[in-house]
């Protein structure tokens, strides 16, 4: 006890500045509850998860994205999370990477775990009536259901990039006619987020779920201009400074949510920086929802499993506090 109040005296000048610019967005409660309690385990389309902790889609084609994928994949076992797998485009025509993405026997069937392609890979598969290469995807992966990403920023700017042949609503639709419920489809963006008609236009579809991949998170077109080293790709700086932020997409769901009486699961993603972010616009949302991270748990893994962990055990035990003592304003 001693040696705490000697902490206490020691840290006492230096932690003032932590008080300046406090985070104005709750009511703090310290009367109300006697501690935290664990939180009770979530729906997750058909499946539990023990913490709204979404680990967002992230790699796989490498041996340093393996080791990353398995480490991501230990962690949603040991705390009971969700996870989705970054592009799985190269299993469509190889196996050479199956074991990246070869994580189920790792998670548990307990847990959702979701396949993804790029819209554009949808796209050519349904114009060539193979929509059966994206069930057979799934059947390998034992995966939940299918995550579709839609990045028109991102391939704009890639020299390499993919260009869509009919709007990116007109393809999904067809994927969910074509799936019969056989399984789930969630549509995400990869750093720009969307916009109200588009959000609007995804629950007329029908799809199960939305990953908000919102404006201010990792930002892909940035990314892309930093990897094209052609004379003017500088000079594209201006596509990577729109989007839609997490705070403007929850807005625009509860604005929808009165015009849908099933509504979708929604993954709110980018800008994610920790369990005080997660705990709010869950709060401010008025369909389910989860937080995803990807960069931020990308950086714990990179650094170790044991970094990833004490991350993730942060997470889970600071949103159990903020869910006892914190309220939205």
């Amino acid at each position: 006890m001693s040696q705490r109040k000697d902490d206490h005296i020691n840290m006492a000048a230096t932690s003032m500045p932590a008080t300046i610019g406090a985070d104005s967005r709750f009511n703090y409660e310290p009367l109300l509850k006697a501690r935290p309690d664990m939180l009770q385990p979530l729906h997750f389309l058909g499946k539990e998860v023990k913490h709204p902790l979404w680990i967002s889609s992230m790699t796989g084609g490498s041996s340093k994205a393996n080791r990353i994928n398995h480490t991501l994949a230990e962690a949603a076992a040991e705390f009971g999370l969700g996870m989705g797998l970054g592009s799985c485009r190269t299993l469509l025509d190889s196996s050479r990477y199956f074991d990246d993405f070869n994580l189920r026997p790792v998670l548990g069937n307990e847990r959702p775990f979701y396949a993804n392609l790029g819209i554009a890979q949808v796209e050519q598969l349904l114009m060539n009536k193979e929509f059966s290469r994206i069930a057979e995807l799934l059947d390998k992966l034992d995966a939940d259901g299918l995550f579709v990403h839609v990045n028109p920023v991102q391939e704009f700017l890639q020299p390499e990039g993919d260009m869509l042949k009919h709007p990116a609503h007109e393809t999904i639709a067809r994927l969910v006619d074509e799936t019969y419920g056989a399984f789930k489809i969630i549509v995400k963006e990869v750093g720009q987020g969307m916009g109200p008609e588009s959000l609007g236009k995804l629950l007329q579809i029908g799809v199960d779920g939305i990953e908000f991949g919102a404006f201010g998170g990792t930002n892909f077109a940035s990314i892309e201009i930093m990897r094209n080293q052609n004379g003017y790709a500088g000079h594209m700086y201006p596509l990577s400074t729109f989007g839609h932020n997490a705070e403007e997409m929850v807005l625009s769901m509860n604005n929808l949510y009165k015009d849908y009486k099933n509504p979708v699961q929604l993954i709110i993603s980018g800008g994610m920086r920790n369990f005080l972010d997660g705990y709010y616009f869950i709060q401010k949302s008025k369909m389910p929802a989860v937080y995803g991270m990807a960069g931020t748990v990308l950086r714990h893994a990179m650094e170790s499993k044991k970094d990833l962990f004490d991350f993730i055990k942060a997470e889970v035990e600071g949103y159990a506090f903020a869910s006892a003592f914190l309220t939205v304003k």
